[in-house]
């Protein structure tokens, strides 16, 4: 069954480059596990997927342990709170999250390296998303150029769960005109993570490079 649903996520992936001319090895897939348990986790990691997301602290530590036999690359893709971050920051690779200058100085302070982050956005002004503003978005840039240890990657944002497709590509679209106005401030920020299992393809189409995706992966066929 994943290796089924994973063949189809890797076809329509290179389909939707296709349609918009981009090389499909420009998408970094990432195989959010956190509705399974670590043996569909292992199934998957065996099957070549080597990024791999938790949204808790709790679950990826888990996960992690179980998997350590395996060289992966982890992301957080939930929100973090300040007091979790010493228990998690050196653990990841990727934080998708980072959505305060309070939350970035901790992650300063706690941090051993240089941690990869992307800047969550909220595009489409959804009270129950977390995320900056798009007009806070270059006062929190221009504050993170003091932190050595944040790196920004990227912007990161969620499209409405139940919208219209032209609703959706207006958000993804957005956010890459953000992502695009922001390395001009910051040369690193190239990276934008956009996309889940109901809307990846349109992420895609609209710019993408991390794809998140769970429920596709290990949905029932």
């Amino acid at each position: 069954m994943i290796a089924d649903n994973l063949h189809d996520i890797q076809q329509e992936i290179q389909e939707s480059c296709a349609l918009v001319s981009r090389d499909a090895s420009a998408v970094t897939l990432v195989a959010v596990t956190k509705s399974v348990e670590a043996d569909q986790a292992r199934e998957l990691v065996e099957l070549g997927v080597t990024n791999v997301a938790e949204n808790r602290v709790d679950k990826l530590l888990a996960k992690k342990a179980a998997l350590a036999d395996h060289d992966l690359t982890w992301h957080l893709i939930g929100n973090l709170q300040r007091r979790k971050v010493k228990q998690i920051i050196n653990e990841i690779d990727y934080f998708h999250a980072l959505d305060s200058l309070r939350l970035a100085e901790e992650i300063e302070k706690r941090a051993a390296r240089p941690i990869k982050c992307f800047i969550e956005v909220n595009v489409s002004g959804e009270e129950s998303k977390h995320g900056i503003t798009p007009q806070a978005l270059p006062e929190l840039i221009a504050a993170l150029q003091t932190l050595e240890k944040i790196k920004i990657v990227g912007l990161m944002t969620m499209a409405p769960l139940h919208a219209a497709e032209a609703e959706i590509r207006d958000v993804f679209h957005r956010l890459k005109t953000l992502q695009q106005t922001t390395q001009k401030q910051v040369a690193t920020c190239t990276e934008l993570s956009m996309g889940m299992s109901h809307d990846f393809k349109l992420a895609i189409e609209e710019g993408a490079t991390f794809v998140r995706i769970g429920t596709a992966l290990f949905k029932e066929r």
